[in-house]
């Protein structure tokens, strides 16, 4: 069942205008990150003042311009409890571990409905999800390598998925059935936590590897709401699901589900087969809505990618996701609705 939570409130206290980017980063869609499970647990709680620093966040618009946006944090309870699991058996294997459990979406009744139609292609070479109708949740990394936003984020797109067009019943030269095409929108602003900027830094990379990018035109499709993270025992055989656009399966939709191997209080570390290209995909559950016999799918993570870890002194790969704790349910419901009234439950 979801379960209803308090969320803490993000307020604005001040925005600044900075420099504009230089956009000269390059893509990078595997990050090394030296702070790994053993390291993350072992972090100390943040205090407000670094709550408020973490949660800041640098918008950039269109045209280029650049603010950097100050916050404060209301009601924030930490929840030690989160890190306290089970670690199973490591594997060392890369992003596809033994048998490829991947799907690929050619039935376009499927692709063109929920919850496959809400995965969308960013430009820059990831995935992404519709959270609102104007709102995309991805990967801060599609965007920012940590010091500079990455070339193609100047003029940034999304694609949202259509089937191709036939004509007159006929199958155009060219075309091939399930392969989906993109109706590109351009992006009016993006919404990147200050976290991200100071974990690349500061080797603790991925808390923060989430961004909002909002639509300059809102689109009419149905779109994934945002859950809270629950911990891996409260969910049904601990089994997350997501869909994105992997380089190796090139414009195909590429769907899986896995069951997560362990958990930080940010992030779920698992083996879902995964290729660069998926990452910034929304990984959701279906749980039962409270006191009601409906079955709701809500996001709960942004898939971040796969990660070199440090584990007892040994480097152990996953792939990697950053959860989505009531503190960043916070953040990002206040990105998508400009104020904290609609995000006070979650």
């Amino acid at each position: 069942t979801w379960h209803l939570k308090k969320i803490p409130q993000i307020v604005r206290e001040r925005t600044f205008s900075l420099d504009s980017p230089k956009f000269e980063a390059k893509t990078k869609l595997e990050l090394n990150s030296v702070c790994g499970i053993e390291c993350q647990r072992k972090l100390p709680v943040p205090s407000l003042s670094d709550l408020k620093s973490l949660l800041s966040y640098e918008t950039v618009f269109e045209n280029g311009t650049r603010t950097l946006t100050e916050v404060n944090v209301l009601g924030a309870v930490p929840d030690p409890a989160a890190n306290a699991t089970t670690r199973r058996p490591l594997r060392k294997k890369r992003q596809i571990y033994g048998t490829d459990s991947r799907f690929s979406i050619y039935d376009k009744r499927f692709m063109t409905n929920f919850p496959f139609n809400t995965a969308v292609k960013i430009s820059t070479g990831c995935s992404g999800i519709l959270v609102s109708p104007k709102h995309v949740l991805t990967a801060a990394h599609c965007l920012h390598n940590g010091k500079d936003y990455v070339k193609g984020s100047k003029r940034l797109r999304v694609g949202l998925m259509k089937t191709k067009s036939r004509g007159n019943g006929r199958k155009r030269k060219g075309t091939s059935d399930g392969m989906p095409s993109f109706q590109w929108t351009r992006v009016k602003s993006t919404h990147i936590p200050k976290g991200w900027f100071k974990g690349v830094s500061g080797d603790i990379a991925l808390d923060y590897d989430y961004a909002v990018l909002e639509l300059k035109r809102p689109h009419k499709r149905k779109y994934m709401e945002l859950g809270i993270s629950p911990t891996i025992k409260m969910m049904p055989g601990s089994m997350i699901h997501f869909s994105g656009f992997d380089n190796d399966r090139s414009g195909q939709l590429v769907y899986r589900f896995c069951s997560i191997s362990d958990e930080s209080n940010d992030l779920f570390y698992q083996y879902c087969d995964a290729e660069p290209g998926s990452t910034g995909s929304g990984i959701y559950l279906r749980l039962k809505e409270p006191n009601k016999k409906k079955w709701k799918r809500k996001i709960i993570a942004v898939y971040s990618g796969h990660q070199w870890v440090d584990i007892n002194g040994e480097q152990q790969d996953y792939n990697v996701a950053v959860r989505i704790t009531p503190l960043k349910y916070a953040q990002i419901c206040f990105w998508i609705h400009g104020n904290d009234e609609n995000c006070t439950q979650g």
